[in-house]
């Protein structure tokens, strides 16, 4: 596929029609939200989450909005690797062939990640790889994968010798201004680029029960109050690893937003929770985008990424 300005551009050695990827988790497969997104409008999407063994999640009630956003605890819950390689990964190259696609791993392993990996590395449609470290590292005693520098090592060399596709590894926001360095180790071990950031760990309670708002407890916060987070997160990486490519997550509901993550430094843009809230939201941010290049003068996105002015 050739890339078409303004908004075309090259990450990775992968064309994309515009750089809004729809997030993990919030776009199934494709296949799931058909009927109300647009996926043509779209540059990629980050699929659900992919263990090796099917996962059934957390118990109702898993997500619950609140005035900065969303909480979510969804528990991984997927079909496992043999149903999403046999019967949800060959829909999207066939109705969607222009639309990129990152299959996102899970594991409790690190061998468990590259055995994914290694399994859907030549499935036609599958463009790359988005590994979720955020993790528990069942084998370490449940410390996450992203905290751990030698275990993440190990495991994106792992996912590394399985493909020759591009790896994005998916930091969480917990690892603040650290997560230059944790960034780097992902890096310099085989990654090609990073995705900043994953949800942030929060509580919602319910005042009138007395109880937590879902049935975990706890759960991942995305949505506006994630926008600062990720832009911050994003912007500290891109000064560390200038020339790595970045997908910026989190917040973005409108093309501002997503020009916060471009202007820190991201070359693509994860659009979620807004899509969950309103379907046309990721088709009415590529339109504004445009808009916004055409008024601007902006032939070629990539001449504005990383161009944050800080101040003196």
């Amino acid at each position: 596929m050739t890339v078409a300005p303004p908004l075309g551009l090259r990450v990775a050695g992968l064309a994309f029609r515009n750089p809004l990827v729809l997030a993990s988790g919030t776009a199934g497969f494709g296949v799931e939200i058909d009927d109300v997104v647009d996926l043509d409008a779209v540059g990629g999407l980050s699929t659900k989450a992919v263990s090796v063994s099917p996962r059934a999640g957390n118990p109702p009630l898993r997500v619950s909005e609140f005035a900065g956003g969303m909480i979510n605890a969804i528990g991984l819950a997927n079909p496992g690797l043999d149903a999403v390689r046999t019967q949800y990964l060959p829909w999207m190259p066939a109705h969607h062939p222009g639309t990129r696609v990152l299959v996102n791993v899970v594991g409790n392993s690190i061998d468990e990640f590259a055995t994914i990996v290694a399994a859907l590395t030549n499935e036609a449609g599958v463009d790359g790889f988005e590994l979720n470290v955020s993790c528990p590292n069942v084998k370490a005693g449940g410390l996450e994968f992203g905290a751990d520098p030698e275990a993440l090592a190990a495991l994106v060399r792992g996912a590394r010798a399985a493909t020759d596709r591009p790896i994005f590894v998916k930091l969480s926001p917990t690892l603040g201004a650290g997560i230059a360095d944790t960034a780097r180790v992902a890096v310099d071990n085989g990654a090609t680029g990073l995705t900043l950031v994953n949800t942030m760990p929060g509580l919602v309670v319910d005042t009138a029960r007395r109880r937590p708002r879902i049935s975990f407890g706890s759960g991942g916060i995305s949505g506006p109050a994630l926008l600062p987070i990720g832009v911050l997160a994003t912007w500290r990486v891109s000064r560390a690893l200038p020339n790595v490519p970045l997908i910026g997550l989190g917040g973005v509901s409108t093309a501002d937003d997503a020009l916060q993550y471009l202007l820190a430094g991201a070359s693509l843009v994860g659009v979620g929770t807004a899509a969950l809230r309103n379907p046309r939201a990721p088709e009415r941010i590529a339109r504004d985008l445009r808009r916004w290049a055409e008024r601007e003068g902006v032939r070629d996105l990539r001449s504005i990424i990383g161009t944050l002015t800080w101040p003196s």
